[in-house]
């Protein structure tokens, strides 16, 4: 009896010593992927953000484009988190994001593939090698390099304790009648959905399936089954990141589901077919996995890849407009928290809302003149409501650079971050200066009667026309960082100069003129030919401040 007790409780021991090797390996993959992912965001976000905005114009481009960053970020969750954030910030249409999406399950394949490779010997060497240039270099381009290293070969050392820890598993029978389970398809593909809907990881289960394989603990029927089930559980992370989004995102990531479940189900009767076409590439049954994984994928994508614009309008049919309500006119629309996790993206995110609180400075500029010179009261009214929602937006672009100021930030990044904080405070102080002293002006023409004559109204007019053009060539250089339109509105001080002194000589001679309030009009137009001026410099700054450090002219 007690020999007997002893017996069980050393085999409970050995149990539980192998679940919680086994879990200690997956908690190193899974930081390894985490260090990767997040390097490779470092080292390529801005890269990244430029293929994302330019090359997902159609259906083809957007395949391609997905499966490049995919297999950038090593996660297909990634980069459909991602779109989803562009989607809600109206940078991606919904026929756009299917390409992308179709193109991410085709570059997710991309780390199955090089899991298969046995390099686990190798995995320390990285690490170590890893860990040395990240504390060594003093650039942090160089340093999130060898993180990157460091987390592949963390990535490859987990797979080996895994694989180390599943050993002993080969002559239990409670885990092989286990295993047996799965040659049910169904059962597989429920475990394999299951597990990766837990990890939030279809990598990590794909890792875990092919060094079953590798050490003949499950057959190849049951390891594709449980890849397919993988493919249905990463779909979680992008329907948790469509809760509370615009209905474009939420479909979006409906889309990203029901191509997986589609696929999934076309496949789970051909997996002896698969297994068959994989034995024929031939490789070793981990290679075999990583090849069915990449074959479903392609084949999906491939076979959708036509029929864009019908799953659109399907997915608009299955996922209907809510009911029109009141939306506010100052809520952010471009500042996804989403995307703080990756700086590049972020920053770009904030200067998209930046360009949308230009827009309506750049109204409110426009407008102001006709308002202050001889509109009545309510025209000032409207002009002035317009600094309302910059404020508002002012102080959500400020709190959204805050928290991106709270992230690792390259060098680059950094620099583009102090210098969208100053444009932000700078068009600020632009509606500042229309709300506060141009229309207060207006209020000071009507409360003393003062009339604008058609002469000094050309001059102010001409002037004013001087200034919108400096801003809208400030709004270039913002959008596009262009040096060439940052050169152009700070070039034009000297002919803002000459404008202001051919203005003050207009304004000298309509004071000797006999007319009634010829003071009090004096005053007012000197008024405001200075707050346009004050305009043009914030103009100027808001100009240099857009374009990199190297390109910036002088003020």
């Amino acid at each position: 009896m007690g020999h007997t007790m002893a017996a069980q409780t050393g085999e409970s021991l050995d149990l539980v010593l192998v679940v919680v090797t086994l879990l200690g390996g997956l908690a190193i993959f899974l930081h390894g992927l985490d260090r990767l992912t997040e390097s490779l965001k470092l080292v390529a976000g801005n890269q990244m953000r430029a293929v994302l905005e330019r090359f997902t114009t159609n259906r083809f481009a957007g395949l391609a484009t997905g499966a490049a960053v995919t297999a950038l970020l090593q996660s297909s969750s990634a980069t459909t988190v991602l779109v989803i954030g562009f989607i809600s910030s109206g940078l991606m249409t919904l026929t756009q994001s299917i390409g992308v999406i179709l193109g991410a399950d085709i570059g997710t394949t991309v780390t199955a593939q090089i899991i298969a490779f046995d390099i686990s010997r190798y995995a320390l060497a990285a690490v170590a090698a890893g860990f040395a240039v990240s504390a060594i270099a003093r650039r942090s381009h160089r340093k999130a390099q060898g993180t990157m290293l460091m987390g592949i070969g963390l990535v490859f050392y987990g797979m080996a304790v895994m694989g180390d820890a599943m050993d002993p598993l080969r002559t239990d029978p409670r885990f092989t009648d286990l295993m047996a389970g799965l040659d049910n398809p169904w059962i597989a593909i429920g475990v394999g959905a299951a597990f990766t809907a837990l990890i939030q990881s279809s990598a990590a289960t794909a890792g875990i399936v092919i060094i079953l394989a590798s050490r003949d603990l499950i057959t190849l029927e049951a390891g594709i089954a449980l890849v397919l089930g993988a493919n249905i559980g990463t779909t979680v992370t992008a329907l948790l990141a469509s809760i509370g989004k615009p209905r474009e995102a939420v479909r979006s990531a409906v889309a990203h589901t029901l191509f997986k479940v589609i696929g999934v189900l076309v496949w789970v009767g051909l997996i002896d077919v698969l297994a068959d076409w994989v034995r024929a590439i031939g490789g070793d049954p981990g290679r075999q996995i990583a090849n069915a994984h990449s074959i479903f994928n392609v084949a999906n994508a491939l076979l959708f890849i036509g029929f864009v614009p019908q799953f659109a309008a399907l997915v608009r049919r299955l996922v209907p407009d809510r009911p029109e309500g009141a939306e506010a006119l100052v809520a952010a629309r471009y500042l996804d928290p989403d995307l703080l996790g990756n700086p590049a993206l972020a920053l770009g995110q904030a200067r998209r809302e930046m360009l949308r609180m230009a827009r309506r400075a750049r109204t409110m500029l426009e407008d102001s003149l006709p308002a202050v010179v001889d509109g009545d009261l309510r025209a000032l009214e409207e002009v002035e409501e317009i600094d309302d929602e910059i404020d508002a937006l002012h102080g959500q672009i400020a709190a959204y650079l805050a928290r991106i100021g709270e992230s690792r930030l390259s060098e680059a990044a950094g620099t583009e971050l102090v210098g969208l904080m100053e444009s932000t405070n700078d068009l600020e102080a632009i509606g500042d200066i229309i709300e506060t002293n141009l229309v207060g002006l207006g209020r000071i023409r009507l409360e003393h009667g003062i009339v604008v004559s058609p002469q000094t109204r050309a001059v102010l007019e001409e002037f004013h026309a001087a200034v919108l053009r400096a801003f809208d060539l400030s709004m270039t250089a913002l959008a596009d960082g262009d040096p060439g339109a940052a050169a152009e509105a700070i070039g034009m001080k000297r002919d803002v100069n000459t404008l202001e002194q051919a203005t003050l000589a207009h304004e000298a001679e309509r004071l000797r003129a006999p007319e009634p309030n010829r003071v009090a009009t004096y005053r007012f137009e000197i008024d405001v030919i200075a707050n346009l001026k004050r305009v043009y410099y914030f103009s100027k700054r808001i100009a240099r401040a857009g374009v990199p450090p190297a390109a910036r002219p002088e003020i």
